[in-house]
Parts: structure tokens; C-alpha cells; sequence
């Protein structure tokens, strides 16, 4: 509405990255990133426990996940389309 857009760099828009076209909260609750990645609640808390997700924040008992690190992890991890290949 009244946000000025950033100015990003050129790139192809299949090279385009997860995180510089999302924009999330600056932080999460492990109930937002299970509706985002598409998962169950108990799927993120075992990754938690594993040390296997980015940007864990503990809280004296609340958790909460640094939206920033969640999109660049998933930038790193993500497998390439068939689509984006010109396949």
C-alpha cells in the first residue's frame, strides 16, 4: 500500500530466491512454520530437538523461529524443478 519496494538485483526469474520474494514475520511460531512448510507440528519440534532447523530462539519455554534464516534455509535445501530446467 504505502511500502516502497526494494530494489532487488537482476536475476533470471527462475534463479530467483525464496527469500527475496517472501516476506514473513520477523519471527515465527513453530505452528506458522508447520502451515508454511506444509507439515505437522510434531515434524518441526523434532527438527528443533535435532538442531536440523535454522533459526531456533528460545524464550524461558517459548520457541520461536527467525523468519529470515527459515527462507534461506529453504533456499539452500530446496531440489530444483523439472520446469525451471525446460524440461
Amino acid at each position: 500500500m504505502g511500502r516502497a519496494k526494494r530494489s532487488q538485483p537482476s536475476t533470471p526469474p527462475n534463479q530467483a530466491t525464496l527469500a527475496n520474494s517472501v516476506q514473513l514475520p520477523r519471527f515465527l511460531t513453530p505452528d506458522e512454520v508447520a502451515d508454511l512448510l506444509r507439515t505437522t507440528r510434531q515434524a518441526i519440534y523434532a527438527q528443533i530437538r535435532k538442531g536440523t532447523l535454522p533459526g531456533v530462539i528460545r524464550l524461558r519455554r517459548r520457541i520461536l523461529i527467525d523468519g529470515q534464516s527459515l527462507l534461506s534455509w529453504i533456499d539452500r535445501n530446496r531440489a530444483v524443478s523439472l520446469q525451471s530446467e525446460g524440461a
